[in-house]
């Protein structure tokens, strides 16, 4: 399953508006608003433990963040706590319960979510392998400029998994992911 990508909150060692980052002040705030249940700062925060960014890194933590945001239907939770499932990544591996918050978000349109779900319905994992669900699902995310999606959509056209094989296609979603600086897609 593909990680997060960009999935930090906020840039390291950047200053903005005249302002230079502070970690200790960041998760203040942010812990002030989960306190108010803003789903935005409980996935935000959920990220900041993920990685260990001004706390400690603690997975299970970050699961809790990411469940009381999803429970709010924020989508890049639901993606996000999908990665979990998926990687095992504090919470005991399910790939059923990842299928199931990947489709949560991708019915709200989440890019990563739609080509995650593409990944599952690839690879058979927590959903019986359908390539035309796996491409519709590429295609989708693939129409809002996500290079992972394209490189897999450029891969299936190339195999002809899925889709008839057509290699005119298979360069045109390579060369839209490499636009993006996709490394895959350029070779």
């Amino acid at each position: 399953m593909a990680k997060a990508k960009s999935e930090a909150p906020f840039n390291r060692n950047v200053q903005r508006d005249g302002v230079a980052q502070d970690w200790a002040e960041c998760v203040r705030l942010l812990r002030f608003a989960v306190e108010h249940k803003n789903a935005d700062a409980q996935f935000c925060l959920g990220v900041c433990y993920a990685n260990g960014e001004g706390v400690a890194q603690d997975k299970a933590e970050a699961v809790r963040l990411f469940r009381l945001a999803a429970e709010q239907k924020h989508a890049d939770a639901h993606c996000r706590l999908g990665i979990c499932y998926a990687n095992a990544e504090g919470v005991a591996q399910d790939k059923a319960e990842a299928v199931r918050l990947f489709r949560l978000a991708a019915e709200q349109k989440h890019a990563d979510a739609q080509c995650n779900l593409g990944i599952c319905y690839e690879r058979g994992d927590g959903v019986a392998q359908d390539w035309a669900e796996a491409v519709r699902l590429f295609r989708l995310a693939a129409e809002q400029k996500h290079a992972d999606a394209q490189c897999n959509l450029g891969i299936c056209y190339e195999m002809g998994d899925g889709v008839a094989q057509d290699w005119a296609e298979a360069t045109r979603y390579f060369r839209l992911a490499a636009s993006q600086g996709h490394a895959c897609a350029r070779s």
